[in-house]
């Protein structure tokens, strides 16, 4: 029997998951869909044969019907609905931020240890992504030697109205933070933060630039630039003692032709469920 999976949140990253569930995972199978817009949740549920959309995110995590839960709504609601999916005894994925505070991740930590069980994942992705595995691998077999550099960029075309400075670490930078430590096998000593942009009330300060310190004093230097207007691109170069090594280019075809070079970018907000609803 397949595992039931409710999936609360129906924006990108919620729509991602019930057409990856749906087209690419066997052994599983979407049969429950919340969203604060139950106009939306019974669109994308009525694709998925068997699937139904529920009045709440409450009732979907309650549902017999479900065995584990995705979380794809805001970050707010995040800490809430992993509370409850820990109570209720049901593993869940939830995109990140795990929660917008500390304390709320510390909480989620200590009930989650009072369960005895594992029961919580956040969706960093890139631990499991070909390219990051590579590149630990690489550098844990010494090619290019000790390494004592990292530069990272992470860009998009634009993101939403709603985003702040704030939310640039958390949705952004929060995925460098998670993988280069892993890459370089060494904690974070210390963070630091900076941006060209002057604060003011209501201004996404963008770009910005994040520096993590590693044991050993290696540095980590990320830039986020969220609304760079020209693609979808994700870069990680890093320096050792002996040389490079970095991820090939996000783009699949590079033209070289009238004294130019060229190349096609992704756009992260192009793509919904079937493109069936608009972000």
């Amino acid at each position: 029997m397949p595992t039931r999976i409710g999936v609360i949140g129906t924006g990108i990253m919620g729509s991602d998951h019930v057409e990856t569930i749906t087209t690419a995972v066997s052994g599983a199978e979407v049969c429950c869909i919340a969203d604060i817009d139950a106009k939306r949740a019974k669109v994308i549920a009525s694709r998925i044969p068997g699937a139904k959309a529920l009045s709440s995110a409450e009732s979907l995590i309650e549902s017999p019907d479900v065995d584990s839960v995705i979380i794809a709504s805001s970050d707010a609601t995040h800490a809430k609905y992993v509370t409850a999916c820990i109570a209720a005894r049901k593993p869940v994925l939830c995109e990140k931020p795990l929660a917008p505070t500390v304390p709320e991740c510390e909480e989620i930590l200590r009930l989650e240890e009072a369960a005895g069980t594992r029961m919580v994942q956040v969706g960093f992705m890139r631990r499991f992504d070909p390219g990051y595995a590579e590149l630990r691998n690489r550098i844990a077999s010494g090619e290019v030697g000790a390494p004592l550099l990292a530069h990272c960029v992470h860009r998009n075309v634009d993101v939403p109205v709603s985003w702040t400075s704030d939310t640039v670490v958390l949705s952004s930078a929060s995925h460098e933070i998670d993988v280069m430590p892993w890459i370089f096998r060494r904690g974070v000593t210390r963070v630091n933060w900076m941006s060209p942009i002057a604060p003011a009330a209501g201004v996404l300060r963008d770009p910005q630039v994040v520096i993590l310190e590693l044991e050993g004093g290696a540095l980590v230097f990320v830039e986020l630039f969220v609304t760079a207007g020209y693609g979808y691109e994700i870069k990680c170069e890093i320096v050792g003692e002996k040389g490079t090594i970095e991820l090939a280019p996000t783009a699949r075809v590079i033209v070289r032709s009238d004294l130019k070079v060229s190349q096609k970018l992704p756009s992260r907000l192009a793509r919904t469920f079937r493109r069936g609803i608009s972000t």
